[in-house]
């Protein structure tokens, strides 16, 4: 049976299943790792529901992007379910105008066009420009995207663009939270991942400096890595 203290309960980000930890799970030592499959919900609801059924009891929550938002949000309902907190690459404020608009353009061509994947344009918005050209970490973004497709990217991009502002919530939460951001990140502003800090009662923020976008565990496994296990040891 496994101990419930070394288990992590990973919530992916948007057209991300559990390939978006591939690089940094090999370098987390002794912590059984349990995926959420967040791309088989169509609705906020069976977000939540996903997050219930395949979260421990007393879960140590870790989320990434609309993951991580969708942590927040399940441990502002339920912070008596909640060990720890690793919220990595987003903001509880919800999405930029810029980004909210984007995500709106892309919804708008996937209902009259077909979906072939992840577009040139889109990748420079999600990776540091460093590793634009590297293949390891592009190629399972691009096959994430074709995989689970078009329909998972229309459910989760239409249910998410409009998101509570959960900042005012945060003083709520009494459990021990890790922050992680990315000084490249486009889509994260660090000025809000500094004011979800200093609003929690039990909060680090570490910010990864080196070639990093919005893609942190696939563009920065090792110094993820070093991260959480510091975090839970």
């Amino acid at each position: 049976m496994t101990d419930r203290k070394n288990r992590l309960d990973l919530i992916p980000g948007t057209l991300c299943d559990e390939r978006m930890w591939s690089r940094v799970a090999p370098l987390l030592g002794g912590f059984d790792l349990n995926h959420v499959p967040l791309h088989k919900a169509r609705t906020r609801e069976q977000m939540r529901e996903l997050i219930a059924a395949h979260s421990a009891p007393k879960t140590n929550l870790v989320g990434f992007s609309l993951g991580a938002y969708l942590a927040v949000e399940y441990a502002v309902a339920h912070p008596e379910r909640i060990g720890t907190l690793v919220l990595i690459a987003n903001s509880c404020k919800g999405l930029l105008p810029t980004e909210a608009q984007a995500r709106k353009r892309i919804v708008a061509m996937l209902e009259k066009n077909a979906y072939s994947g992840m577009t040139r344009q889109r990748l420079r918005e999600l990776l540091h420009p460093a590793h634009m050209a590297d293949e390891s970490i592009t190629g399972v973004i691009q096959q994430m995207a074709v995989d689970l497709g078009k329909e998972v990217l229309l459910a989760q991009f239409t249910t998410t663009i409009d998101r509570v502002d959960y900042m005012d919530r945060l003083h709520e939460l009494p459990f021990p939270v890790l922050i992680v951001g990315a000084d490249g990140d486009q889509l994260v502003p660090a000025a809000d991942l500094r004011d979800m800090a200093s609003r929690l009662p039990a909060a680090r923020l570490e910010m990864i400096a080196q070639d990093t976008g919005h893609m942190i565990p696939l563009e920065a496994p090792e110094p993820l890595a070093d991260l959480l296990n510091a975090f839970y040891r």
